[in-house]
């Protein structure tokens, strides 16, 4: 699984198909800021500062109320919480539906993709050996995790503990794009490390996106319309000791240095990005199977 202090960058284009190629050029708003502690930044193509400015205030306002839910470095967001008290009564839908999720991806992958790993990345960070790092490994497990829709429970407090940073990027992608499609853009990329690809640029072609490889250069480009793309790589972040970011909940060494997949939602394919790191890829490959709308996009 991934920590939530890997770089961020949000970049989101919206075109207006009925103005004319020069008044595009001359029409383009732009925003930065932070999301998820890192830093982001807003692109909206076809409009002018005046006119971006509630949109602007809408997406400034959503990204503040998923950091309550979903950020690790925020005491006072419902993940925290949970982690700390062991108990959170009246979960966000949100995050409802990301562990929800979470629970068809565990058990698609045979157990692989678990957000209980929390306890060993951060045992692994503090750089715990022996005995330590054994007792973070016991901890670890998706059966430990009660999630009802009034509560979600975990059997150990101060002990078991979640991480959904394999797939709170995604999610957040996904929940941006829902915003700007609400306020009438249909032709928008979501760029927060995983993209979302709504409707077409400005001259009517497909979105072109760059898939990383572990060394940070692009690998493959492919184009998008009306889906997502996440990219996970374990190496690209080290905790130390040569140990990538993405934890076999086993303790097994990742089998793939960079996966990249498309799918109908970014934290679907965020997730399954995550997951398939772990995995050989003729089992990676019958996953996918599983979830209608998903392909492989990049495998090194």
């Amino acid at each position: 699984m991934t920590h939530l202090s890997r770089r961020r960058f949000l970049t989101i284009s919206a075109a207006c198909a009925a103005l004319p190629s020069g008044a595009l050029a001359a029409r383009v708003a732009h925003w930065r800021g932070t999301a998820l502690g890192a830093g982001a930044s807003l692109r909206l193509e076809g409009l002018t500062d005046v006119q971006a400015a509630p949109v602007i205030a809408s997406v400034e306002a959503e990204l503040e109320r998923l950091e309550r839910v979903f950020s690790l470095y925020r005491p006072d967001s419902q993940l925290s919480r949970l982690n700390r008290d062991g108990r959170l009564s009246n979960p966000a839908p949100e995050l409802l539906d990301v562990l929800s999720l979470s629970t068809a991806l565990h058990d698609a992958t045979g157990g692989v993709f678990d957000p209980s790993i929390q306890p060993l990345w951060v045992a692994l960070a503090q750089g715990a050996s022996g005995d330590d790092l054994d007792g973070a490994r016991k901890v670890v497990g998706w059966g430990q995790v009660h999630i009802r829709r009034d509560e979600i429970r975990l059997d150990q407090p101060g002990r078991t503990a979640l991480t959904l940073n394999g797939i709170a990027q995604g999610a957040i992608t996904d929940r941006i794009a829902a915003l700007l499609r609400g306020h009438g853009l249909t032709d928008v990329l979501v760029d927060m490390g995983e993209i979302a690809a709504l409707g077409t640029r400005a001259d009517g072609g497909a979105w072109r996106v760059g898939l990383a490889g572990p060394d940070g250069a692009v690998a493959q480009r492919i184009t998008l319309r009306d889906r997502a793309v996440a990219t996970s790589s374990p190496m690209g972040t080290v905790l130390g000791e040569g140990q990538g970011h993405i934890l076999d909940p086993t303790g097994k060494d990742p089998l793939q240095k960079t996966v990249a997949i498309s799918a109908p939602s970014a934290a679907l394919a965020d997730g399954l990005s995550t997951a398939l790191c772990l995995m050989p890829r003729d089992r990676g490959a019958q996953v996918l199977t599983g979830f209608p709308g998903t392909k492989l996009e990049l495998l090194i």
